[in-house]
């Protein structure tokens, strides 16, 4: 049966903005204060998508977030009615409302684990929210992400997060790679992490990911020990702004694209994945090293915060690159270098997407990867599956409902709530979520 890999983009809401909320995220927190761009932040994302899709590749959206968060503004003592609520969280809490508005949830590679059906014992896809326990601003998605998991794929097995602990501290697929010979076969899952969640806490910037995280989702999943790695991430990598695995790495089908200070231990790595792999393919390892592109080019550039890809009918795979990528002359020398070379990585294409960027997501922190069968893919709600004639309903919606310029000021102001909720309640019938997807519904 045809098996693809589906990129499933998160939705840009409109409350896009520049808190400076990440610790750890170096765009993040050098364009802190920033007036933000929602609509054209929204109107990239479409675009990246319907690139994809023209490209011949298996593309699915997964909408925003309520923006403000009230359940969480509620659970801080707030009383009253939402008008209410939003201005005396202003007045009295202004850095938790701050959270309680961020759009982070655009940033789909951090919604959920996944493990195609190939993998599993049950034969089912399963998928693991993310409970994103390490910053506030993220910690308040998971339950409307496993919403919104259940409504784009009904007959998978969704999990709950898992507890929001700091031993359990799971940032999704961020963090994770599968590698294959084909979409449809046995795959190796390599998870990586910061950090075991029963040490102390290292110094500098947070290990976000847990080895336990990962381990817990492995078995959840049902994955097979053999075929399932553990990696750990290199302090350098992390101290340098690698607050997830993706900004240092990304794999695809046999092929590993990563730094050279991406792991603590690359011998060790390249050898446990040899040893999971060990009857089902070769995998290939594309180490760019530190010589020819600093680890501060890499993060800085988001060189691999990539999507890598397999389009159809091409022998070679392609790197979708941010437009930062080739205006870094130590990164677009390095892809050129590429390109040119008999690698298995035979193409970058360069796509927009800066307003995410500023903040500190590249093309690959947009999407979700989801290996799916011709059957799974057909049970996927439509509302989800990106179309051309959705293309232009979405475009539609974003250019009536979202803001040009968003700055500091005008987050605070309760018209942007109501603005909000009027666009996301117009969503909900778009996609075919439901009236009663968002809390503000419910």
């Amino acid at each position: 049966m045809q098996t693809h890999e589906a990129n499933f983009d998160g939705l840009i809401g409109p409350t896009h903005n520049y808190g400076g909320l990440s610790d750890g995220n170096l765009a993040s927190a050098n364009n802190a204060g920033l007036v933000a761009r929602p609509r054209a932040a929204a109107l990239q994302g479409l675009e990246k998508m319907k690139t994809m899709h023209e490209a011949g590749l298996w593309q699915g959206i997964l909408p925003p977030q309520q923006r403000p968060h009230f359940p969480t503004l509620r659970r801080a003592g707030f009383e009253g009615s939402d008008k209410q609520v939003f201005e005396a969280a202003w007045k009295q809490a202004p850095r938790l409302m701050k959270n309680a508005m961020s759009a982070s949830s655009m940033w789909a590679a951090n919604a959920a684990t996944v493990s195609p059906s190939a993998d599993t014992a049950d034969g089912k896809l399963h998928l693991t929210p993310a409970n994103l326990s390490t910053m506030l601003h993220r910690s308040i998605e998971h339950p409307q992400t496993q919403r919104a998991l259940e409504t784009a794929f009904p007959f998978a097995t969704v999990h709950q997060a898992l507890p929001e602990q700091s031993v359990f501290a799971d940032e999704g697929a961020a963090n994770h790679v599968r590698l294959c010979e084909s979409r449809g076969g046995q795959g190796v899952e390599l998870f990586v992490y910061g950090r075991d969640g029963y040490a102390a806490h290292r110094p500098g910037y947070p290990a976000r990911q847990t080895l336990q995280a990962s381990q817990a989702i492995a078995r959840s999943h049902r994955l097979m020990g053999s075929r399932t790695v553990y990696a750990l991430q290199s302090d350098a990598a992390i101290d340098a702004g690698a607050f997830h695995n993706d900004v240092v790495c990304v794999g695809a089908l046999q092929t590993l694209f990563y730094h050279e200070l991406a792991f603590a231990d690359t011998k060790q790595l390249q050898a446990d994945i040899r040893s999971a792999a060990k009857g089902l393919f070769e995998p290939i390892f594309e180490e760019v090293p530190t010589a020819e592109v600093p680890i501060e080019d890499a993060i800085k550039a988001y060189l691999f915060n990539s999507m890598l890809v397999q389009i159809p009918g091409e022998s070679r795979l392609t790197l979708i690159a941010p437009l930062e990528t080739a205006e870094n002359k130590a990164t677009k020398t390095y892809c050129d270098k590429l390109v040119a070379s008999n690698g298995p990585i035979g193409e970058v294409r360069f796509v927009d997407v800066r307003q995410s960027m500023r903040n500190g997501g590249g093309p690959a922190c947009l999407r979700l990867r989801v290996a799916l069968n011709q059957t799974e893919w057909e049970q996927v709600n439509p509302g989800n599956k990106f179309s051309l004639s959705l293309y232009d309903e979405l475009k539609h919606w974003v250019e009536k409902h979202y803001r040009e310029k968003l700055s500091p000021e005008d987050i605070c102001h309760p018209s942007i709530m109501e603005e909000s909720f009027l666009a996301l309640d117009e969503l909900t019938k778009l996609m075919q979520l439901g009236s009663d997807f968002y809390p503000f519904q419910r």
